[in-house]
């Protein structure tokens, strides 16, 4: 027998894969349930704009074509809509590609990444792909104003002559606390030139009343910041997959030198074209986010669980003991929420805000499972 892990390299061997949340037709199979609510993924309950959905089925009949590799048209509108050029973009296969792009280019087994205790999980399979060392700052104490979010104090006495990135999310998954502007931009200031400082603003339209920076606008002042962003949230593109990132032209050429040909596809470019020019949905969108997070964190707090502060599409919740036989019963009671044992969080559940009757089905049911 061969033994193929022999082969990998060390970084790749060691690697526990990302766990995404459970897929509807997966709770199906197993449990036969009628009806299901998805509350696990951080994904739009609206679906795609009528205005997406209508362009990419008129589109239908052009796919035997390759994509535009260099997504002319789609770069163009997000150049005019940051106020960059188009040769500071990289286009991806959701945000995911581009922090990937950003551990291949800048990443190697000499040097080190920075990231917080309770970041987005993707950055240390990121770093540890490539055989770099992550240093893992510990977060905010759960007793702060934002709870388990990024200690940037922390962050900063980690960072050393060998650190070449830094990923920070603001807001940030899975806990969706924020860093506010002076905070944050005092932060990236400091960061040496020998480092990458990379902001990942994949939750960022979600924002309405807290001090959350868009970063895109301090490119000019800090060449080694990178923003990167997404269409798979509040856009409603999930199933699309496209995201991008924006840094200084070198940045952005480096990393376009290892982006893979066609990696964001015609119907994609397309979908993120037409979602750019359609701010009915996106306020809409986040008008009914802001109120199903009301209702939610409103109904969980009653019930006397731990309720972190958010300014995404989802809320961490405290459920004040082992969250895996809660998970498992919501399961059966038709709800996919998501567990966060992964990210060292064995009490806390992350719930998406759904739909009304999607956020009434889940309280219902998690009520009636506390009450046993």
């Amino acid at each position: 027998m061969i033994d193929f892990s022999k082969l990998a390299q060390a970084g790749v061997r060691e690697l526990k894969a990302y766990i995404p949340g459970k897929p509807v037709s997966e709770l199906q199979r197993e449990l036969g349930l009628d009806h299901i609510v998805k509350l696990a993924s951080n994904e739009n309950p609206l679906g795609p704009s009528k205005a997406v959905e209508a362009a990419v089925a008129g589109a239908l009949k052009e796919q035997a074509r390759y994509p535009d590799a260099s997504g002319y048209e789609l770069k163009d509108l997000l150049a005019v809509k940051h106020k960059v050029k188009p040769n500071q973009i990289t286009l991806g296969n959701g945000s995911n590609d581009v922090l990937v792009f950003l551990a291949q280019v800048f990443l190697s087994p000499d040097t080190n990444a920075v990231f917080s205790q309770y970041g987005f999980a993707v950055y240390p399979i990121a770093t540890q792909s490539v055989g770099a060392t992550a240093k893992i700052a510990p977060a905010n104490s759960p007793k702060h104003d934002q709870p388990l979010g990024h200690d940037l104090a922390a962050l900063a006495a980690l960072i050393d002559e060998n650190t070449r990135v830094v990923f920070v999310a603001n807001p940030n998954n899975p806990t969706g606390t924020w860093v506010g502007s002076a905070d944050l931009e005092t932060f990236v200031s400091n960061v040496p030139d020998t480092c990458i400082v990379v902001v990942d603003e994949a939750y960022t339209e979600y924002v309405t009343n807290q001090d959350v920076p868009d970063t895109s606008q301090w490119l000019g002042k800090y060449p080694n910041l990178v923003v990167t962003k997404t269409f798979s949230k509040a856009y409603g593109l999930a199933g699309f997959r496209v995201g991008y990132a924006l840094s200084h032209p070198d940045v952005a050429d480096l990393l376009n030198r290892i982006r893979p040909p066609f990696n964001v596809n015609s119907l994609a470019l397309l979908a993120a074209q037409t979602a750019l020019g359609d701010s009915d949905y996106l306020k809409k969108s986040v008008e009914l986010n802001e109120q199903g997070k009301i209702y939610l964190k409103a109904e969980l707090s009653a019930m006397g669980l731990g309720v972190i502060p958010s300014a995404t599409n989802f809320l961490l919740v405290d459920m004040k003991q082992d969250a895996s036989g809660l998970n498992q019963d919501l399961l059966k009671a038709g709800v996919i929420v998501r567990p966060v044992g992964n990210y060292g969080l064995p009490n806390h559940l992350r719930i998406s805000i759904g739909l009304p009757e999607e956020n009434e089905f889940f309280i219902k049911a998690l009520k009636k499972i506390l009450n046993k």
